[in-house]
């Protein structure tokens, strides 16, 4: 258990938690774009745009994998 004064202080799983944060995010903003043809009635995107939806998945299981890292940290 961590006192008061290491609250503040960076453990191991938490740069995970935000580059899976910001990975998802992209992969949410690539999924909203690759959609907004469908309902605007233009030209579709390229190919490329779906797999950059997947970023989503990715990002998801990068702060899956820091919220473990954080949580063994925790246990120690």
């Amino acid at each position: 258990m961590r006192d008061k004064t290491q609250a503040n202080s960076a453990v191991p799983g938490d740069g995970l938690i935000r580059i899976g944060a910001i990975v998802f995010l992209v992969g949410a903003l690539a999924t909203l774009v690759t959609v907004a043809p469908l309902f605007l009635d233009t030209k579709p995107f390229p190919t490329y745009m779906f797999g950059l939806s997947m970023l989503m998945g990715v990002g998801f299981a990068l702060a899956g994998a820091g919220l473990l890292r954080s949580i063994a940290a925790n246990r120690q």
